[in-house]
């Protein structure tokens, strides 16, 4: 099933989302497990406010400077022997990534996972370039074969129940599994990998963080895929956002401990690899050449615009994971690289606000996602910053403006607002069943897949009155 980035038509994909079942089932059981272990895994650390506070005072810092930190790290980074490279674009990211393949007339590139790599639109641009392109994390595996974009940022195929798997992979796979169970999926997918490991003349990685003072990359992964990947091939190309710098490796580790746990719930990933440019004269293993490719791709000018906190990001995904808008349709309704919160923030930068309007209205305002996020990024008042936007630039519809409007002359009008609600509430109550409402006129947006809560029958300034008067009698 192909899915085509396509934020504009988030109304119509959210409600195709909303109408499969199968895609709820997979979504439940991912996000579920992952609240549950995050919610432990901060349980078990007493320190984790604290944490919380130092993670956004590094980022704030470095954002704060970034101009020295760059210049810091490619110094250093040169100094160590890798090559630095400068993006304006996702084009021009791309461009570089593919130049330096032909230069070593690279045929396949092996490549670990990366949302920056998403981003820039480099699986297409490999594919373009006729260089074949093998993900070697076990969920970008699934979803390549599968032919999907990811749907999550830490779990990409979160979308694809296990039983879904197991067809894909005895359809695609040379030796698949015998017996339905996972480790036996899992063993499956590793054959298929292992020699393209050692064919591919390129590996290519994204980083979780740039260490300034060493000019080192830092990758965290879970299956030693990474390690696979930037190790055994003749070059190491890098893609990394400019914002994921942080000074010191001490910053980098305070880091990690906010973003293991607010991924996955654990205290330590599995595999913690810093590279620190190419295979030097004695070492047993690596890369001939490593390049690192930074990438601003709007990151400046959200420094300007008010985007300025959502450069904190480290991309672990607890704002989707209990965000009950994500939950209930997935990451593919979206359309952009980024889902959820996080993706109604960043997708009007990438595509614009003209075709990502509606995400920035795709929010309850509950605040649960800038509760659990590790940095403190205040992302309801972004999401209310792009939608004064929106009006201001006449985005919004003559419809929606219509009925503000409305709204605007009765609620100015105490008498007529009370007069309205009251007639309305009453109203409502001849479609109530069981205290429920399944279908009501105007409101077919909420009532098309999910009942609404029946109102008491009087508007809350009456129920309001009536307590006062409990009181006082």
């Amino acid at each position: 099933m192909e899915h085509t980035h396509a934020p504009e038509k988030f109304k119509s994909a959210s409600g195709t989302a909303l109408a499969d079942r199968t895609l709820k089932v997979a979504i439940d059981r991912t996000t579920g497990t992952a609240e549950r272990k995050r919610d432990i895994a901060v349980a078990a650390f007493p320190e984790f406010t604290a944490a919380r506070d130092r993670g956004k005072q590094i980022k704030d810092h470095v954002i704060a400077h970034l101009d020295h930190y760059l210049v810091e790290f490619e110094r250093n980074a040169i100094a160590s022997g890798a090559k630095v490279h400068w993006a304006s674009t996702a084009e021009e990211a791309c461009q570089i990534v593919i130049g330096i393949c032909r230069s070593v007339d690279a045929r396949s590139a092996t490549r670990a996972k990366s949302m920056l790599g998403e981003e820039i639109g480099l699986p297409h641009a490999l594919a373009d370039a006729g260089i074949d392109r093998v993900e070697t994390d076990l969920a970008e595996h699934i979803i390549q074969l599968a032919g999907d974009p990811p749907s999550h940022i830490v779990w990409p195929a979160m979308h694809r129940t296990r039983e879904q798997v197991s067809v894909l992979f005895k359809e695609r796979h040379r030796q698949p599994h015998e017996t339905e169970d996972v480790p036996a999926m899992v063993e499956s997918a590793r054959r298929e990998l292992r020699d393209k490991y050692f064919a591919a003349e390129v590996g290519i990685s994204g980083a979780n963080f740039l260490v300034a003072d060493t000019g080192a990359v830092c990758t965290v992964t879970n299956e030693g895929n990474a390690e696979l990947t930037t190790t055994p091939p003749r070059v190491h190309i890098v893609t990394a956002g400019i914002e994921k710098l942080v000074p010191t490796t001490a910053h980098a580790m305070a880091m990690l401990r906010l973003l293991v746990r607010s991924a996955t719930g654990a205290e330590l990933t599995q595999y913690t690899t810093f590279h620190c440019g190419p295979k030097r004269p004695g070492d047993a293993d690596g890369p001939e050449e490593m390049h690192i490719v930074l990438v601003d791709n709007g990151r400046t000018r959200m420094l300007v615009e008010g985007q300025r906190e959502m450069l904190r990001c480290i991309r672990c995904g607890a704002c989707m994971n209990h965000c009950v808008v994500f939950r209930q349709i997935g990451g593919h309704a979206y359309g952009g690289t980024y889902p959820g919160p996080m993706g109604a923030v960043l997708t009007p930068t990438f595509s614009g606000l003209d075709k990502s309007r509606e995400l920035v209205h795709a929010c309850t305002m509950n605040g649960r996602c800038q509760e659990v996020c590790p940095v403190e990024i205040p992302l309801p008042a972004l999401l209310r910053g792009w939608r004064d936007r929106s009006w201001r630039e006449g985005l919004e519809p003559g419809s929606v403006r219509y009925g503000i409007g409305l709204w605007a002359f009765v609620a100015q009008r105490p008498a007529l607002y009370r007069l309205g609600t009251s007639i309305a509430v009453r109203a409502m109550r001849l479609f109530r069943r069981s205290g429920w409402i399944n279908s009501l006129p105007l409101a077919g947006g909420w009532t098309d897949k999910r009942d609404f809560p029946a109102p008491p029958g009087k508007t809350f300034m009456e129920l309001h009155r009536a307590r006062r008067r409990e009181k006082v009698s």
